[in-house]
């Protein structure tokens, strides 16, 4: 997760003792706010009812369904974050709030800056909702923009994340292959996902080869051709000889002999 400035500290003490909840509560809270891009939330907490929902303007879920003490809590506490969170330089770009400023949220960074953190994702998607990494993979998640930010050894790759929530990255052994993310539509493979650039680049498409299909070699028969005018005789004597050799005119020695000295005219 990223690291929390003084005044993102000051912000969630005071947020907690406000709504009389832990510390650990009301940062659940603010990233789960987070991941909902400032505007929605899922969340699981046992001081907030277990696992939640929250929509800016719509409908709060808690476990205790009719808790609405607690379903109260819930929509203040993600009310005041997402105000709090509309005020981070290059953060959000969330839609029109339907809801005013209550006047808690304060100027100030709740995140230690990029620069102080050791910014290895491109600049101009401001400051992730979580970081991580193992090993020599690591990870940037920035809902604002939609991207997901993936380094393996060196190896920049910025993903579109669509309409994903992302709750969470994990890998396995090996590079981004092994890669997924939990979202409000299951486990999703990273490598699913869009690339929107590697190393400062866009893509380039890739060319398929498209080769001609080997071309099947078939024995063909011969063509036709017609006999020649000699051969047409010769092949009608051997007809007439047939004819005669039925008939008992001639002997089978006499055919076969007579025969086989007009194919030899061929």
């Amino acid at each position: 997760m990223q690291q929390l400035s003084a005044h993102g500290q000051q912000f969630i003490q005071d947020l907690a003792q406000r709504y009389g909840v832990s510390t650990d509560a009301a940062i659940t809270m603010l990233y789960a706010v987070m991941n909902g891009n400032g505007t929605m939330a899922q969340f699981s907490h046992p001081e907030l009812g277990g696992s939640g929902q929250w929509m800016m303007g719509g409908m709060t879920m808690v476990g205790d369904m009719f808790n609405y003490g607690l379903k109260s809590k819930v929509d203040g506490l993600c009310v005041e974050i997402s105000n709090q969170l509309m005020n981070q330089p290059g953060y959000f770009q969330p839609a029109q709030s339907q809801f005013q400023s209550s006047g808690n949220a304060s100027g100030g960074n709740l995140f230690v800056s990029a620069a102080a953190a050791g910014q290895w994702w491109p600049g101009d998607l401001g400051s992730p909702s979580s970081t991580g990494g193992q090993n020599n993979v690591r990870y940037a998640v920035f809902p604002g923009s939609r991207r997901l930010v993936v380094d393996i050894g060196g190896n920049v790759t910025v993903y579109d994340t669509l309409d994903n929530q992302i709750g969470g990255v994990s890998q396995q052994q090996g590079g981004n292959d092994s890669m997924t993310f939990s979202s409000q539509y299951g486990t999703i493979a990273v490598n699913s996902l869009p690339v929107v650039s590697i190393n400062g680049y866009q893509p380039q498409p890739q060319q398929q080869n498209f080769m001609a299909p080997p071309v099947q070699q078939f024995n063909e028969a011969p063509a036709y051709q017609a006999p020649s005018a000699q051969e047409g005789d010769v092949f009608a004597k051997i007809e007439r000889l047939a004819d005669l050799f039925k008939k008992g005119i001639l002997t089978e020695q006499e055919f076969t002999t007579k025969k086989a000295e007009l194919l030899s005219q061929l």
